[in-house]
């Protein structure tokens, strides 16, 4: 369903990304993991149609985001990691904004649907300015979700959500997945992608080190029986006191 060849993201003398192949499979929870820097955002926004590679090429679902964006953003739904809504809206207007966007007809009984399923049926008709961060990661997401995207594409999903939130959204992804949607997931989360995803990738200076499950990474490491977090210190050479590394206590 998502296909990256070659990718690669050049800024000046730096490479961002560097020639980096990947294929993620229907139904997948995909970890995509790295330390700040690495090339995470670059390659999401990329996938999201936002940046244009410097070469190589990304499918999803077989259509070339840069040769058919419209058809490939058709059937995408793009979570970033700080999302931008319209502050003087209210989160049912930027729904039906969001829905006027994908051409969608008739979508008032799905917004409202949407709105439930995220906790913000008393906000509904509320200015966005006045939301939590929380609740405009919940809004955001219930947009990305609108058109009933096959592929999902997130980065961080869960900063700025409680506990009850973060479970909230940890059951959608599944639920998602078990019906067939592609969920990739960037984040320093390390609990949750032992805990969601079966397949993990970690990206270091631009290039896919490790790819597999958190048991052929352990492998790869050395490391069995071990959590993420070491395992991911070791492949990247990073320090356990690294602060960008967090644990979700839930």
């Amino acid at each position: 369903m998502i296909k990256l060849t070659n990718l690669t993201k050049v800024y000046g003398k730096l490479t961002a990304v560097n020639s980096i192949n990947l294929e993620v499979s229907s139904g997948e929870v995909f970890g995509f993991l790295g330390p700040n820097g690495a090339g995470k955002t670059t390659t999401i926004r990329m996938m999201a149609g936002l940046l244009q590679p410097t070469d190589g090429k990304v499918f999803i679902g077989g259509f070339d985001v840069q040769a058919e964006p419209l058809k490939a953003k058709a059937i995408t739904g793009f979570i970033p990691d700080r999302p931008y809504l319209y502050d003087k809206l209210t989160a049912t207007e930027f729904m039906h904004f969001t829905a006027r966007l994908y051409d969608l007809k008739a979508p008032k009984e799905r917004i409202a649907g949407l709105l439930d399923l995220f906790g913000l049926n008393d906000w509904a008709a509320e200015l966005v300015e006045n939301f939590s961060h929380g609740m405009k990661q919940r809004l955001v997401m219930a947009s990305a979700l609108l058109h009933e995207p096959k592929v999902l594409v997130v980065d961080e999903p869960m900063v700025g959500l409680d506990p009850r939130g973060a479970r909230l959204v940890k059951d959608i992804f599944k639920d998602l997945a078990s019906k067939g949607v592609t969920v990739f997931m960037s984040t320093h989360t390390l609990e949750i992608v032992e805990q969601m995803c079966s397949r993990v990738a970690i990206i270091n200076q631009g290039r896919i080190i490790a790819d597999g499950s958190v048991d052929d990474l352990a492998r790869m490491a050395r490391m069995p029986d071990s959590h993420l977090e070491p395992i991911f210190l070791k492949l990247t050479g990073g320090d356990e006191a690294d602060g960008t590394l967090r644990r979700e206590r839930s």
